[in-house]
């Protein structure tokens, strides 16, 4: 078959649309099948019965001509079946091998990255310790116990006191502000937009220093 040439040349391409194309046409082929032997139901006979009379006479009773051709189709079409059949299996056996791949490569970065990280990061100059339900820093995606090391223009080597993040926000209302945070011993970016809320402050939040 054709397929099964095409397949044979792209093994390292097969993605799950070639999957789904394979079975698409596996389902043609028992369509056809199912019509075949609906054309020798319709005639009375079966894919093993004689042909011929008591006699060794060619029956007069059916269409010979039709019951050969379909035991004919049937047979060519089960061998495509088995064939098709083959190629999904060994389809999606490489489809399964390629993503176990990708995932224990993502899972590895991943965990490099991680290692990374732990070496690199700044040291943190304020904790989030609290996180009003609504507010902006709620929406942005704050967590209580999340140590900041940037926060818009303030970072490690310059923050000084809390002040210096008030000032910030008093000056950012409406805009977005960058904030990074090491959690789980990972960092973590966000957007936070200081503004007018139902609770005080543009916030909603409260953030402490930590000690160095």
């Amino acid at each position: 078959m054709k397929m099964t040439e095409e397949n044979s040349s792209g093994n390292s391409q097969t993605t799950m649309e070639d999957v789904q194309n394979l079975i698409k046409k596996k389902d043609n082929i028992e369509e056809q099948i199912k019509a075949y032997y609906d054309v020798l139901e319709d005639q009375g006979v079966g894919l093993e019965s004689p042909l011929v009379d008591a006699e060794g006479y060619p029956r007069a009773d059916v269409n010979l001509y039709q019951i050969r051709t379909a035991r004919h189709n049937i047979s060519c079409l089960q061998n495509d079946h088995k064939a098709i059949m083959a190629e999904i299996e060994e389809a999606l056996h490489k489809l399964h091998a390629r993503e176990k791949a990708k995932r224990e490569r993502d899972e590895a970065e991943a965990q490099e990255e991680a290692m990374e990280q732990q070496v690199t990061l700044p040291s943190p100059f304020a904790r989030v310790d609290n996180v009003t339900q609504g507010s902006p820093a709620c929406g942005a995606g704050l967590r209580v116990g999340d140590e900041v090391i940037e926060f818009g223009s303030v970072n490690s080597e310059n923050f000084q006191n809390l002040q210096n993040i008030a000032s910030v926000v008093q000056h950012s209302e409406g805009k977005p502000l960058r904030v990074t945070v090491i959690r789980d011993s990972q960092k973590a970016q966000m957007s936070l937009t200081p503004q007018r809320w139902a609770g005080r402050g543009l916030l909603g939040c409260n953030i402490v220093p930590i000690p160095r």
